[in-house]
């Protein structure tokens, strides 16, 4: 599994921080940066952080 995190659309609402704190942070500017690919243990916090994403700037690929 892979994330995608398209900083150009994030809004910096920090719901994949709140959701997945081991696999996200903010920048200065509030915008998403990924900190490490989901393992076993954190891939259903990274499902959720895709859900609760309210611009649609994460996304994940299986694989």
């Amino acid at each position: 599994m892979r994330i995608n995190a398209d900083a150009d659309r994030c809004v910096g609402a920090g719901q994949c921080v709140l959701a997945a704190p081991d696999l996200f942070d903010q920048d200065d500017d509030g915008t998403v940066t990924v900190l490490t690919e989901p393992g076993a243990a954190t891939k259903d916090a990274a499902r959720e952080a895709v859900h609760l994403c309210p611009s649609g700037a994460i996304t994940l690929e299986d694989g």
